[in-house]
């Protein structure tokens, strides 16, 4: 039965994301959005892709930091595969959640350390998405003349902002985190409940690694500057020409937005969200359409990389399984 309810649930995004796709194509004029493609400025084009590549190397790095700082001593060549396979599932599962699901497991067989790994995969995502509500913040502060009349932007920003607030308090204070777990009584939630206090406590593990967690802050920060900035080179590829806070405060907000677990990868509900909020900027359906489309290619790209990576090295991580894994325990 549950196979059965995990193939209906991936069918039903198929259909939402061809759902929105099929409307979104009605709604633009095709030859106009093929045109805006056709004539964008190619070398610009490249330099956003090696921008948004050089976002992925960051995320890399990002989670090997906290492998390390949890004495998960793995080579970095490891690291990487599994990261690929993460780029590579993230096109067909949920968001990127789906990808976090899929590194969490590889290197938890390898490892046979599922909470440690788990608690890396959790934290690095929520430090990227902490620098990505830092982002959309100090971009409504600095850019308030343009957007002080946007309410849709302003609320979408509140809404982020409040979500992360919520995450925090339930993982961090511990008065919450006890309020939470007694909700968790019930005997269907014994297993549930004995991982969710496994990884709080691997989560609190992080608390003596300071150091750790400011760089990893640092890097998000970037990583999540950097990701606007793609769209920013773009949309310049493509002809739009609107000031680029906008950018730094919309993207987030697409971002966070495109997590939910409602479509194939985000796909489709990214290129709705992308139309709705820069058209709120006087960018047109076809422009701010083509923008989105050439962002998904490059995330297309770069998620067929890692496929390729991930299937190619089937063999090496078969005889890796088999080996003992020296990795050091907690301290």
């Amino acid at each position: 039965m549950k196979i059965f309810k995990k193939i209906a649930s991936i069918l039903l995004r198929i259909g939402v994301s061809i759902a929105l796709l099929i409307f979104l194509f009605r709604m633009v004029d095709k030859k106009s959005l093929f045109e805006i493609i056709k004539h964008s400025d190619k070398p610009l084009l490249l330099i956003a892709f090696f921008t948004l590549f050089f976002s992925y190397a960051l995320c890399l790095f990002r989670w090997d930091m906290l492998l390390k700082a949890a004495q998960i001593r793995l080579s970095f060549k490891r690291v990487i595969i599994s990261s690929a396979g993460g780029m590579f599932f993230s096109l067909f599962l949920p968001s990127t959640i789906g990808g976090d699901l899929v590194r969490s497991i590889d290197l938890a067989v390898h490892t046979k350390r599922t909470h440690e790994v788990v608690a890396t995969v959790l934290l690095d995502r929520l430090s990227g998405y902490i620098g990505m509500v830092i982002v959309a913040l100090l971009a409504v502060l600095f850019g308030w003349g343009f957007i002080r009349d946007n309410p849709t932007a302003l609320f979408s920003v509140a809404i982020i902002t409040a979500i992360l607030a919520a995450v925090l308090l339930i993982l961090f204070n511990r008065f919450l985190y006890s309020k939470i777990n007694k909700l968790l009584q019930t005997p269907s939630a014994g297993k549930i409940r004995e991982f969710i206090k496994d990884l709080h406590q691997e989560m609190h593990i992080f608390r003596h690694h300071k150091h750790i967690v400011v760089s990893n802050l640092f890097l998000s920060l970037v990583i999540q500057i950097i990701s606007p900035l793609t769209f920013y080179i773009i949309a310049l590829a493509i002809g739009i020409k609107i000031n680029m806070v906008f950018f730094f405060i919309f993207i987030p907000i697409i971002g966070a937005i495109s997590l939910l677990p409602i479509s194939l990868g985000g796909l489709g509900l990214r290129d709705a969200t992308t139309i709705f909020f820069f058209a709120k900027a006087g960018v047109g359906k076809d422009m701010a359409f083509a923008m989105s489309l050439v962002s998904f290619f490059f995330i297309l790209i770069l998620g067929v990389i890692g496929g390729i990576i991930y299937a190619l090295t089937v063999r090496h991580r078969r005889l890796q399984h088999h080996k003992p894994h020296h990795v050091h325990p907690l301290s």
